[in-house]
């Protein structure tokens, strides 16, 4: 916990089942979980709080140690591991993380391999009890008590054994946090949230969440999904020969639906995207065309704008859905002819006025989000974000000699979860490139080492440098004298900056003109400070902090060419964005001359530095930085940002100077959350077109390396 290991095993703790009992008493007794203040034996359950109270705080409900998971029958290869119960806000996570193997020279090293693989390919990351289906407990007279987790997807965990028991505990914790049903069919499977509530049972049948590839699938039992329609399982795993059939119903019933109907009534904004799921809710075939998107969120907000038919993607309307119309109703309606024409036309003039509220798109409608409404959520569709990457995780995407084993999946993490402060340090390294994702411990250190020289070299050449050759080096002394007038404003109210002759602050002085002589055609800008406040701050070291300075500036020095090459074209591809997401509110910007988007400047020459609180920054740049979804998520946040004020700034008729004044003073005023959640809904939302609309080589991708033709052939002619 908070950032720190578990339990370290070596080779030789993968014993048999008598010799257990002894190994935990021994975890217990030699390994506590810090965090703060508070203090957690490793192998009992109870809770304690990791953090401060901010986002990224989160609150440890469960642990237990000895869990393990059986690829094989061997005893030997068996996989021990700590699970825990993580809360964090209203949502609760499940992790399992193997224990670090050590000592591994008292094996082949194809064995070694083997297992660190396995490790890897076991591990559960951060699961949200609302991706969860059912929970099987496994209480045999003689031998280990296990469980089977099966996910909404419709895939498995392998079973995990408890080696000293537990299995109560644990669903003890789940129900003072989830609800928990026993199911109907099988008294020892436990239904997870089998919620009642008629919103929440719409939108976890929207089935929008995210299909998990899970490490070794263990087929659920046959899940009846339709009438007439089920799903086999497939042959079940060993360990599992006793799992009994149980069926886990879903799909709305009648009266269901009519519960459904009447809170969806109550949302005030919905798209044809939010309709058309909707309408395959309750049967009906989908109508989404783009087959391509991938929604690996939850919930969205929906609204019942009328009527829905089959051929228009309509739903039907909630008063006599769901009876035929009577002949003396039919009577009625006839001799109430003009009074349905006037409905008629009112209500045409009412889908009008809909229609110039939504979002319209070239790539789809899109539901409107106004941020300017306290009183509902400003997200399109969302999970919980997981709680953040801490160091006994991190260490499972490690092989033996410390490669990343998957740079993707780990990337992935640290966009939905972010980082653990204490783990930024070395994490930071990785996404800003100055450390390569396949590089080994020893490479890292050597690495260390000679930047470490190197940068010591580079700064002395402007240190060593003498007040007569200062006087007849103007290039210096202007550099020299921004850099200090500058760093004096730089993040002078947080306190690793505050104070007079404060030391980090003559630190990132020291950087900077020594990135200056680094990089002499550059130079310094204003705004790089603000660049490398936080990674200063972050990583504590000067060495560290100026080579993952100078890896960003890799990225993000065309922001700071005096051609403006970098940001003309970033501010293009957002003019982009905005006409295939908000087509409205670019025509309004053409409107009024406002095209240019130089109202965005500063959230794109600074990653919104000085938009979101410190610590805000620190967890939106690792999100960024990740390059998950696109190298360009700040362009999709920009959009954002401007659909949730869209409506104001086209009520009040802003024109370039009011909206570079209201664009100013959002900062801090933005909650990054939300905001990030509809920059991912965006994202998704234009898929390809979306990345059609910023060119190859458009910062911070970086620059486009163009080929000579005649040199490649030359080259080829040569090694013939």
């Amino acid at each position: 916990m908070g950032g720190q290991s578990g339990p370290t095993m070596d080779s030789g703790d993968f014993i048999d089942e008598s010799d257990y009992k002894s190994s935990a008493q021994a975890v217990k007794s030699s390994k506590t979980i810090q965090g703060g203040s508070s203090s957690l034996s490793g192998s009992e359950s109870g809770k304690m709080m990791v953090g401060n109270g901010g986002p990224d705080s989160y609150e440890v409900v469960f642990v237990k140690d000895n869990v393990s998971v059986h690829p094989t029958q061997n005893a030997s290869e068996r996989i021990s591991g700590r699970l825990r119960l993580i809360k964090q806000g209203a949502s609760l996570f499940m992790t399992w993380i193997p224990y670090t193997v050590k000592g591994g020279g008292r094996q082949g090293s194809s064995i070694m391999k083997s297992a660190e693989k396995d490790r890897n390919l076991y591990t559960i990351r951060a699961v949200s009890l609302a991706e969860m289906r059912s929970i099987r407990r496994h209480t045999p007279p003689f031998g280990l008590q296990y469980i089977i987790i099966v996910l909404t997807s419709g895939l498995a965990f392998p079973p995990l054994y408890f080696h000293t028991g537990g299995v109560r505990e644990f669903l003890s914790t789940l129900r003072n946090h989830a609800l928990l049903v026993r199911s109907n069919d099988d008294s020892n499977v436990y239904l997870v949230n089998d919620v009642q509530d008629p919103l929440q049972r719409s939108l976890t049948s929207l089935e929008l969440t995210e299909v998990t590839p899970v490490a070794v699938v263990v087929e659920p039992p046959p899940i009846v999904t339709k009438k007439d329609e089920t799903v086999q399982p497939v042959e079940e795993s060993p360990a599992s020969t006793s799992m009994q059939t149980s069926v886990y119903r879903q799909g709305p019933r009648r009266e269901a639906s009519r519960e459904i109907i009447n809170v969806l009534e109550k949302f005030s904004m919905v798209t044809k995207f939010a309709r058309d799921t909707t309408a395959h809710l309750f049967g009906e075939s989908r109508l989404l065309g783009n087959s391509e998107m991938d929604f690996d969120r939850g919930p969205m907000r929906l609204r019942n704008e009328g009527s829905v038919s089959k051929s228009t993607g309509e739903l039907p309307p909630v008063d006599g859905a769901q009876e035929p119309v009577k002949d003396g109703k039919e009577a009625a309606a006839k001799d109430e002819g003009k009074d349905t024409k006037k409905a008629q036309d009112e209500e045409s003039e009412k889908q009008k006025r809909i229609a110039n509220e939504e979002a319209s798109t070239n790539v789809g409608s899109f539901e409107l989000v106004d941020g300017t409404k306290n009183d509902t959520p400003a997200l399109v569709w969302g999970r919980a974000r997981p709680p953040p990457l801490g160091h006994e995780e991190w260490v499972t995407f490690l092989d033996r000699e410390g490669r990343v084993v998957d740079s993707k999946a780990l990337k992935k993490r640290v966009f939905h979860g972010g980082v653990e402060p204490n783990l930024r340090p070395e994490l930071w390294k990785f996404l800003l490139g100055h450390y390569k994702f396949d590089s080994t411990y020893a490479e890292r250190n050597a690495l260390v080492s000679s930047k470490r020289e190197e940068y010591k070299v580079l700064q002395a050449q402007w240190k060593t440098v003498s007040e007569d050759q200062a006087k007849r080096f103007a290039k210096f002394r202007e550099r020299k004298h921004r850099v200090e007038k500058d760093v004096i404003r730089t993040d002078r109210t947080i306190p690793f900056y505050e104070g007079d002759d404060n030391r980090n602050v003559e630190l990132l002085r020291d950087i900077l003109v020594t990135y200056s002589f680094y990089n002499f055609d550059l130079g310094y800008c204003q705004g790089m400070s603000d660049l490398l406040s936080p990674i200063l701050y972050v990583m504590e070291d000067e060495s560290e902090a100026f080579w993952c300075f100078a890896a960003l500036m890799e990225r993000m020095a065309p922001n700071f060419h005096r051609d403006q090459n970098g940001m003309q074209a970033q501010l293009s591809a957002l003019s982009k964005l905005v006409q295939l997401l908000d087509t409205p509110l670019h025509d309004y910007f053409k409107q009024n001359e406002c095209l240019n988007y130089f109202f965005c400047f500063r959230w794109i020459l600074i990653c919104f530095k000085r938009e979101f609180d410190y610590n805000d920054v620190l967890r939106l740049w690792e999100v960024l930085w990740s390059h998950y979804l696109s190298e360009h998520f700040h362009l999709y946040m920009c959009v954002a940002i401007l659909k949730r004020h869209r409506r104001k700034i086209m009520d009040e008729q802003m024109e370039f100077d009011t909206l570079l004044k209201f664009i100013n003073e959002l900062s801090g005023h933005i909650e990054l959350e939300s905001t990030l959640r509809d920059t991912e809904a965006l994202c998704l939302f234009a898929g390809e077109k979306g990345a059609a609309c910023i060119p190859p080589g458009t910062p911070p991708s970086l620059p486009v390396v163009e080929v000579d033709p005649f040199a490649v052939s030359l080259e080829s002619s040569q090694n013939l």
